[in-house]
């Protein structure tokens, strides 16, 4: 039914009695009378709209109508009253998406340099000396339009050199394609809110979003930044920007080209392009003995770079450098001038700053799994996701390429990259794998022992198909309990988290929060293992925490979740991506928003039902 109003009035009257707080939203925390009557301007009749969930959908719907220049417009009395399953679905499907679309080109440009990362006057972009077309492309655009500045990149470059860009940090251009008569930035899709840069590992899991969603050419579009970023800047990064070069992530790409290839028959020659350059980025980012591959066969995060991180936020590290400004004698703004311009230097301080900057490479920033130590250990995630990678790329070659694939003056057989995969998982198992915990922990190669922090990283080679059958068991009926809350899993357990003292930092990445990719790792480890009914349980916790979060707060969809209070009110290092906007999310948040699509495509019907009545979790299981 279509509800004709004065759009304005409306607006204005809703908010005067709903939002009582005044935060531009309808939540829960608002003490409204949660009832509004609707006249229809044309026929008169009465609409009674009640409850947080439908007055903030109808909230919405009018700020959509406002964003036209008509002062009457037509509420559809179906969308205020959507059932919240299907219209988070939705939002995220035909909305979301676009939204957190972007192109580094003429028509994307200026929405990516103009964000409160830019603290140059005006704004830099990066270009790679390597990508001469896109060099000349952006040092035409800077001379048309005036509003930034082109530098050029080196073709090799130093960790000294990269420092100097410090002082002028930018964005780094992406690939360019050819359409029609003009070049076009390839599309890719940031995760939201203040990140508005292509994330690494985010990446992957928007793509597994997208193609749920039938984007499979934004998906595709992903695979070819990522293979831009290695070969003009040497990895695939944590982001790009300029202070990023010393720094990749979890290394997804082969998932991403096996979730594509599931979808349609691939071009070869697009399919042994990536292909290549996955192997490239193995060999040479991964592999190389005294960097990230260690003396146990077996990998770590080893981010480049010297000293403090040049991302985080003024006063971030105070804590660290007030032992070493009382050290020196020293003001801690004047000792942290001094640091980072290099004219004061202590190693100990260096030692720290590697672990961290590697604990960043790890994606999970920050956590007390990995602060101060890092760079000592084969981490469980990241040898999981290179098993992943051996495994892929095995497949790949025996599925597509006859089990012959020709690189340079190389020929690739699966049988090689099963051996790989095969030494890794055995390795795991000697120095990870503990049996009286049924859990996998990071092994310190320096100290030659396990750090037995009890993390959700526990479960990566359950997706990884690491596992052997006994192993996924203990997993499943020994240490996932550890970690279940009503919303999901937490980032590490409680007992973890206790062994650290009470006024240490709160870390996002550990007890009690809650991570998109977490989840859905989890669930794709528990399917491979066949744990099915579990799966349904642990998809409907999480869906169940971003639904109950939706309808009470407004449609927010944050980055993380406090799964101690099944809230996304967090309070821990950062704050919390995607809860700020005003009347309206535009966007959600990236692996979010893939986490509920996904798990909609596991569900079984009957508990999506449950799910729309908000059902509680242990209500149900």
């Amino acid at each position: 039914m279509k509800i004709s109003v004065n759009i304005n009035k409306v607006f204005r009257e809703l908010l005067m009695q709903e939002d009582t707080d005044q935060d531009k939203k309808i939540t829960k925390d608002d003490h409204g009378p949660k009832r509004f009557v609707l006249v229809d301007e044309k026929t008169k009749a009465e609409s009674v709209i009640e409850g947080t969930y439908h007055l903030a959908n109808l909230l919405q719907e009018l700020a959509l109508l406002k964003e036209g220049d008509n002062e009457l417009g037509e509420l559809d009395s179906n969308r205020i009253q959507e059932e919240p399953v299907e219209r988070i679905s939705r939002k995220i499907r035909d909305d979301y998406w676009n939204e957190l679309t972007r192109t580094i080109d003429k028509k994307g440009l200026t929405q990516i340099l103009e964000d409160e990362k830019t603290s140059n006057e005006i704004p830099t972009l990066y270009v790679s000396a390597k990508d001469k077309q896109a060099v000349k492309y952006f040092q035409d655009l800077e001379k048309d339009l005036g509003n930034f500045k082109v530098g050029v990149l080196l073709k090799a470059y130093s960790d000294e050199y990269i420092e100097t860009l410090n002082t002028k940090p930018g964005i780094l251009a992406l690939a360019l394609e050819q359409k029609a008569d003009s070049l076009q930035g390839v599309p890719f899709v940031v995760p939201g809110g203040r990140f508005n840069e292509m994330y690494g590992w985010d990446s992957y899991f928007i793509g597994v979003g997208l193609i749920i969603d039938k984007q499979l050419d934004k998906a595709k579009a992903i695979a070819e930044n990522f293979k831009y970023q290695i070969v003009h800047y040497g990895k695939i990064l944590n982001a790009n920007r300029s202070y990023y070069l010393t720094r990749t992530q979890p290394p997804l790409y082969s998932s991403l080209l096996i979730e594509i290839v599931k979808q349609e028959v691939p071009d070869l020659k697009w399919l042994k392009s990536h292909l290549e350059t996955v192997i490239v980025e193995y060999n040479t980012v991964w592999m190389v003995q005294g960097k990230r591959l260690t003396v146990t066969g077996l990998n770590r995060y080893k981010s480049d770079g010297v000293g403090m991180p040049f991302e985080v936020e003024p006063g971030h590290f105070d804590d660290v450098l007030e032992p070493y400004a009382l050290k020196y004698n020293l003001p801690i703004r004047e000792f942290e001038k001094r640091y980072l311009n290099r004219t004061l230097v202590d190693a100990e301080l260096d030692e720290y700053f590697v672990h961290d900057r590697s604990l960043r490479e790890s994606g999970h920033d920050t956590t007390n799994r990995l602060i101060n130590t890092c760079a000592n250990l084969n981490s469980v995630d990241i040898n999981s996701f290179l098993y992943k990678y051996e495994k892929d790329i095995a497949y790949l070659i025996n599925e597509y390429f006859n089990n012959a694939f020709q690189m340079d003056d190389l020929l690739h057989t699966s049988e090689e990259w099963i051996q790989k995969a095969n030494f890794r998982r055995e390795k795991m198992d000697e120095l990870c794998w503990n049996k009286e915990s049924s859990m996998y922990f990071d092994y310190d190669f320096v100290n030659k022992k396990q750090f037995p922090f009890e993390a959700a990283t526990t479960f990566f080679p359950l997706w990884a198909g690491m596992c052997s059958e006994h192993q996924a068991k203990k997993l499943m009926e020994v240490a996932l309990p550890q970690f279940i809350k009503t919303g999901g899993i937490t980032g590490s357990t409680k007992a973890s988290n206790d062994n650290f003292p009470e006024d240490a930092p709160q870390r996002q990445w550990d007890y009690p929060f809650g991570w998109a990719p977490h989840q859905i790792l989890l669930w794709e480890g528990l399917i491979n293992y066949d744990f099915f009914e579990k799966a349904q349980e642990m998809v409907y916790r999480w869906l169940w925490l971003i639904t109950k979060n939706a309808v009470e707060y407004n449609g927010t969809i944050p980055e993380k979740f406090d799964l101690e209070i099944s809230s996304h009110k967090v309070f821990a290092e950062y704050g919390n991506v995607g809860t700020e906007f005003d009347y309206i999310s535009k966007e959600g948040f990236g692996w979010v928003n893939a986490s509920y699509q996904y798990g909609l495509q596991i569900l079984d019907d009957n508990l999506k039902l449950e799910l729309n009545k908000l059902t509680v979790p242990e209500d149900l299981f």
